[in-house]
């Protein structure tokens, strides 16, 4: 057996985690955790009680160590602050607190309140609990900002990979494929989305159709590629975990029994690739399998959502190019699958939104939610004149790396919408004062002086789709 990997897969098959501290092992993850787990208040009482323990166990008489030369137990609770943060310091302190009240009233009754020892103790807890916050903080708002900017990695990665192979297929098919590889993906997208998108409005829809069909539109996407890639017997069957179903949710061809131990299939789950036999394979009749190819649909986030079976192709269809080919566009069929519930509620409100314009903005949006990462929308209106356009296209020139821009045409006006990842108010203006620094060295003209119009929009207080309509309208765009 043999498989073939597009660029992507081996970034997609593992799953990706930002660790502001280094490649650090299991056990070290358990014991610096990067945020505070839902069991962190038994492993505080749990390990105090074990300290105090320990410590009376070392010197009965004296077991919070007030005599032992340095404040020992202190350590505990300053352990607690720096792993878990200021609240569940505190707690360590008042079982300290509570081993000393019940220490005084079984041994040393009416000793007076040593109040350096705890006030010391206390203070020490306050400021390595605020550390304890504040990094724990930044080391959630990293692993949120690095997973959106390694999604985006792996979606360059699968164009730029996309782009190096339709110019080479142009030289030699142009005139026999009846679609050319950028259709490829156009219809890839609208098959993932499109079974979620009706005229009714989203509140009148009692059910989404992602939660109804998990693979939308699978038998449009099995013919398609099946087109593209010469398939002629195939199958399409839905993964949930590690289970595969027996029933496909599309076929092509005629019938055929699927085995979900095929060697075959086992080979693609664990490689997350394309496995297939090979054309110089001296004893094929010692393999277990029915099949000819086995194909996994995985999105960018690693996320294994079905697996395509073909049991029939040409021969010269077999080739490594055609079976990355088939990788990659089933690739794009899972992520918009995988994402298909952001995108959809940005198209209902605004059709003619770019698919991957929509996508960021509703992931942009959910982060700012999840990891209060600020995200913005910026709209330059120019006037529809000779001037204007010259500034239009000077301003589309000095776009930021991590931007997405549109740009839309009116009969009056040129609007320019530029969605800024990790940008807040402060980030905006610095992009406007670039922008006119640019005007007035090229122009020798302002903002105001260029007429050109601004509109800011922070992500997050409005549903994704709603904030864009509204956005745009106010923007002097009919949407």
């Amino acid at each position: 057996m043999n498989h073939a990997n597009a660029p992507s897969t081996a970034a997609s098959a593992r799953p990706r985690h930002a660790n502001p501290f280094g490649h650090l092992g299991a056990v070290r993850r358990f014991v610096a955790p990067a945020a505070a787990r839902p069991m962190s208040v038994v492993e505080t009482i749990v390990f105090m009680v074990i300290v105090l323990a320990l410590a009376w166990a070392f010197d009965r008489d004296d077991p919070l160590l007030l005599h032992a030369g340095f404040p020992w137990l202190w350590f505990a609770p300053l352990i607690v602050a720096l792993r878990y943060g200021t609240l569940l310091g505190l707690l360590a302190d008042a079982f300290v607190v509570a081993a000393w009240q019940l220490n005084v009233h079984s041994h040393v009754a009416g000793a007076a309140w040593p109040l350096l020892f705890f006030t010391g103790g206390l203070l020490q807890t306050i400021v390595a609990g605020h550390f304890g916050d504040t990094w724990g903080s930044r080391a959630s708002r990293a692993n949120a900002i690095n997973d959106y900017l390694n999604d985006r990695l792996v979606a360059i990665t699968n164009s730029h990979y996309l782009m190096r192979l339709s110019h080479e297929r142009l030289e030699k098919d142009l005139l026999s494929k009846p679609t050319t590889l950028r259709d490829s993906i156009t219809e890839l997208r609208r098959l993932s989305i499109a079974h979620g998108l009706d005229v009714r409005p989203a509140v009148a829809r009692s059910d989404t159709n992602a939660e109804n069909e998990p693979l939308p539109g699978a038998r449009e996407l099995l013919e398609f590629v099946a087109q593209a890639c010469q398939i002629e017997v195939a199958a399409l069957y839905p993964v949930n975990g590690a289970r595969i179903a027996r029933e496909p949710v599309a076929r092509l061809g005629d019938a055929f029994e699927f085995d979900p131990r095929d060697d075959l299939v086992v080979r693609a789950l664990e490689t997350r690739s394309v496995a297939h036999l090979k054309a110089d394979e001296s004893v094929p009749a010692m393999l277990a399998t029915r099949l000819l190819v086995c194909a996994p649909l995985v999105s960018a986030d690693g996320r294994l959502i079905a697996l395509l079976a073909i049991r029939r192709m040409p021969f010269l269809s077999l080739n490594f190019d055609n079976l990355q080919l088939l990788l990659v566009l089933l690739g794009y069929y899972a992520d918009g699958v995988e994402h298909s519930h952001l995108v959809r509620d940005v198209l209902a409100a605004v059709p003619n939104c770019p698919y991957d314009f929509a996508l960021d903005l509703g992931r942009l949006t959910r982060l700012q939610r999840e990891a209060g990462i600020a995200s913005s929308l910026v709209a330059l209106v120019f006037p529809h004149d000779e001037a204007g356009d010259s500034f239009f296209e000077h301003v589309v020139r000095r776009r930021r790396a991590l931007d997405l821009m549109w740009p839309l045409k009116t009969p009056t006006q040129s609007v320019l919408v530029n969605l800024m990842p990790a940008t807040d108010t402060t980030g905006i203006d610095g992009y406007l004062a670039r922008i006119e620094s640019s005007l007035a060295a090229q122009f020798s003209l302002d903002l105001e002086g260029a007429r050109i119009g601004v509109h800011t929009l922070h992500l997050g207080s409005l549903e994704p789709g709603l904030a864009l309509q509204r956005f745009l309208k106010r923007s002097g765009v009919d949407v």
